[in-house]
């Protein structure tokens, strides 16, 4: 009887071990799909729609995970004032190029390129932002942002 239950014992502890790993794999698993359905810019914005138009910041918000600028089109042909949300790179590789929470300020007159939310069009994945007035040149290559400055004519 002893060996019996010396053996029950040994299988008892063997399958909370096995489902201890298989709980440890299933959840690595669903945080890479999770960080990569993230950091997916092609699930969430559609490359294909992109939009060009002049703008004012109506507001910047440092924050983390990713930065935004929110802009304020011209009216369009009714008169109305369409604000859009433009999502940046992540907040750590902006600071890195010398971004910071001053740089841009409301009514800061800008020209933006930005891919479309696949969900809301007012929504965009900012690729490209001009400011004319001291020359800031912000673009998305790749993976990585630039700021250059461009003397303004």
């Amino acid at each position: 009887m002893r060996r019996v239950t010396a053996r029950f014992a040994r299988i008892r502890l063997a399958r909370p071990k096995a489902a201890l790993r298989t709980a440890v794999a299933m959840a690595g698993a669903v945080l890479a799909f999770a960080a990569a359905a993230h950091h997916s810019i092609s699930g969430m914005y559609d490359n294909a729609r992109q939009r060009t138009f002049e703008a004012r910041v109506a507001e910047f918000q440092f924050v983390n995970p990713h930065p935004f600028v929110v802009v304020a089109a011209d009216p369009d042909a009714t008169g109305t004032e369409q604000r859009f949300k433009l999502e940046m790179d992540n907040r750590h590789e902006l600071v890195d190029i010398g971004i910071s929470a001053d740089t841009f300020k409301a009514g800061d007159r800008v020209v933006v390129t930005g891919s479309v939310s696949r969900t809301d069009p007012l929504n965009l994945y900012l690729w490209k932002l001009d400011r004319a007035a001291d020359g800031l040149h912000y673009e998305q290559i790749g993976f990585d942002p630039h700021v250059s400055y461009v003397r303004p004519r």
